[in-house]
């Protein structure tokens, strides 16, 4: 189950990926990044949207803030611009990672409840569950942008835990 050191190397491990996408994403044009490819949320950058506004809203919930005010809107309409989006997830994911470093082992105790704009009303459940719900979602959705991208004839980086390059391992 999810403590300290789990969240920091899954901090680690989900810049490194974003990083990775990013640059695989970064071979393709604007219309082949938006283009409906059958996926959940369509399109590469809806996906990616999506997936920060989820990284988002967890982490606002993690350190009790309100999440930016743009989040309430739709989760797949957060990229602006694409030189924007790369800088606002370098941003939280550099975040995401002063969290990990900076999390309290009693954070990982007694629950969370947050309002669920999902369910429409409150929800409780574990901190624990929830640290592995936020790095779950995270792989679950960039797995399928990689799909898209493999797809769309471009192939990112490896993906696997073990092949994390040391300069992640130590950030």
């Amino acid at each position: 189950m999810a403590n300290k050191d789990y969240v920091l190397l899954m901090a680690r491990y989900n810049a490194w990926q974003n990083e990775n996408l990013i640059k695989a994403a970064n071979a393709l044009d604007e219309a082949a990044r938006q283009a409906e490819r059958g996926a959940f949320f369509g399109s590469i950058e809806k996906t990616f949207s999506h997936l920060l506004w989820g990284d988002g809203i967890w982490l606002s919930r993690f350190e009790e803030r309100e999440p930016p005010a743009n989040y309430e809107s739709d989760s797949t309409a957060l990229i602006a611009s694409w030189e924007t989006f790369q800088n606002e997830r370098a941003a939280l994911d550099r975040r995401i990672l002063d969290w990990a470093k900076d999390v309290l082992p009693e954070w990982f105790e007694g629950d969370l409840t947050w309002f669920s704009g999902m369910t429409g009303r409150t929800a409780t459940r574990p901190r624990k569950m929830l640290a592995v719900q936020m790095f779950n979602h995270q792989t679950h959705h960039r797995g399928q942008i990689h799909a898209m991208l493999t797809a769309a004839g471009v192939k990112p980086d490896a993906t696997d835990l073990q092949a994390m390059p040391r300069t992640y391992l130590e950030m």
